[in-house]
């Protein structure tokens, strides 16, 4: 199954959480952390991350925090995915093919990397300003297309 992991759901709702506010206003990990009831301990860990991966500045001090070091619309959930935990991937075989018995006959190999790649798709075209600005509203923030058609 294909399951974000908590880091990066905080990662994301904290990447949302700056790209709402006035551009270039900070926030800190404990404000973050406060307004979504998420662990501290964990979420500083994972700014962390995402500063030292050129997605988030931050600053000490009085007025500190972080903020977006980067237009939230150049930023995609995919590269936040990637910063913190690394390559999405469905299957062993999709990035490892020599790793399995059943490479050679494989029915699902195929099939599945199609999959993987629009899901890599998806995630590389969804910015965190377009998650910004569905935050509250209705409807879809993306349409999910199979081998061209529409789902």
């Amino acid at each position: 199954m294909l399951r974000l992991s908590k880091k990066v759901d905080y990662g994301l709702i904290a990447m949302i959480h700056l790209a709402s506010r006035k551009t270039g206003a900070s926030a800190s990990a404990k404000e973050i952390a406060d307004a979504h009831r998420l662990p501290a301990a964990l979420l500083a860990k994972v700014l962390q991350q995402l500063a030292r991966s050129g997605f988030l500045a931050a600053a000490q001090g009085t007025n500190g925090g972080y903020r977006l070091a980067r237009d939230p619309e150049s930023i995609s959930v995919l590269d936040v995915i990637e910063a913190i935990d690394g390559p999405v991937f469905l299957t062993s075989c999709s990035t490892s093919p020599g790793d399995c018995e059943r490479t050679p006959g494989c029915t699902a190999r195929r099939p599945l990397g199609k999959i993987q790649q629009d899901i890599q798709q998806l995630l590389a075209e969804t910015s965190i300003m377009q998650m910004t600005a569905r935050e509250g509203k209705r409807g879809p923030l993306v349409r999910i297309r199979a081998s061209g058609a529409e789902v």
